[in-house]
Formats: structure tokens, C-alpha cells, sequence
């Protein structure tokens, strides 16, 4: 069987984001020889438009994200929290990802295994943004890996200055959070 194809979105656009380097560090720590790409056009995506979503009124950035996400065969995303939840960039792109007005295109996110994880400076991490983020995936009737969860709080603590992980207990997490993301891609395949 080929390898899996994960489509991995951080939250955070920050230059040194511990969320983007939760990705990277994912895709150095893949124990299922997953191939992760990791987007980075999240800065690009523009103000979701009901009056432009649909095909061939799409921008051309957010026609591109969904085929992304179409196509792989997994979604792992990294959020910090904001003001108690998700991102509103992240948030906007979910809402690109979530509709299928025409019911002829099918819906990104619907059934797409997925696996969320957070980074945060604070003592709860990102407990309540990925609490908001399961909620949406509720609505898009995505397949959430529930356990193991993937909170890296105090994460300064976690990363060396160039963005390594560092901690052994957060990398065993990640490693485990992989492997049950693949399980579900495995049971999707099936």
C-alpha cells in the first residue's frame, strides 16, 4: 500500500510558530511513513464569501486548498488558542473547506480523517481551542482521532531556539497521535 498522503495546516502564522514546528516535527517523527505537506499559503486565504463560493467563483487560492484536502488522504492540523478558541484565520479556512452548495463537488471535510494537536506559551496549551476546533469538525462530519491528545502546553519549554522538539514526552504523544490518524486513513481506505 503506497503511503498515506497528510494534509498538515498550522494555525498560527508566525514566523517561529510551535504549531508549525509541531508539523515539521511530525514529519521527522512519522513512524506510519506518512508524507506530510504542510501548507503554508494560510496567510492568503481571503474573508470566506457565500456570494463567491461556488466553482468558478472561487479565489484561486482557496480552489487550490480544497483540492489539497480532497486529495490527501489525511488532515493534521496545529492551532494555538486565541481569546479562548481557534484562530480566525484557521477558522476561515475551515469555512472555505466546509460547503458544497451545488451538491455536485463533494464536501473536503466530510469523513476526511483528521488529527488536531496545539501548541501554547500558557499552562492549558490549546485545550479550549481544540475543544472549539472539535466542535467544527462535528458540523463537517469529519473523522477526529478522540484520543491520544496533543496538548503542548508551556511549549518554550518544549522547542529548542531553532524549533526542534525537544521533549520526549510530547514527541511519544505526536508519535501516537500519528499512528491512530493513520489507523483511521487505514479504515477509510478499507
Amino acid at each position: 500500500m503506497s503511503a498515506s498522503k497528510v494534509f498538515a495546516i498550522s494555525g498560527s502564522l508566525r514566523a517561529d510558530s510551535h504549531n508549525t514546528a509541531l508539523l515539521r516535527a511530525a514529519r521527522k517523527l512519522d513512524p506510519a511513513g506518512m508524507e506530510i505537506e504542510i501548507y503554508d499559503g494560510l496567510r492568503e486565504i481571503p474573508p470566506y464569501d457565500y456570494d463567491l463560493d461556488h466553482p468558478g467563483k472561487r479565489p484561486a487560492v482557496v480552489e487550490e486548498l480544497r483540492r489539497k484536502v480532497i486529495e490527501a488522504d489525511g488532515l493534521l492540523i496545529a492551532t494555538p488558542e486565541f481569546n479562548y478558541s481557534i484562530p480566525g484565520v484557521l477558522k476561515n479556512a475551515l469555512d472555505w473547506l466546509s460547503t458544497d452548495w451545488t451538491k455536485t463537488e463533494g464536501l473536503p471535510l466530510h469523513r476526511k480523517p483528521t488529527a488536531i494537536m496545539g501548541a501554547a506559551p500558557t499552562n492549558f496549551g490549546s485545550v479550549r481551542a481544540q475543544l472549539a476546533l472539535r466542535q467544527v469538525f462535528v458540523w463537517t462530519d469529519s473523522d477526529v482521532v478522540v484520543k491520544p491528545e496533543l496538548v503542548a502546553f508551556r511549549s518554550h519549554e518544549r522547542f529548542d531556539d531553532q524549533g526542534e522538539l525537544t521533549d520526549e514526552g510530547t514527541a511519544g504523544i505526536l508519535k501516537d497521535l500519528l499512528t491512530a490518524l493513520q489507523g483511521k486513513i487505514d479504515a477509510a481506505r478499507a
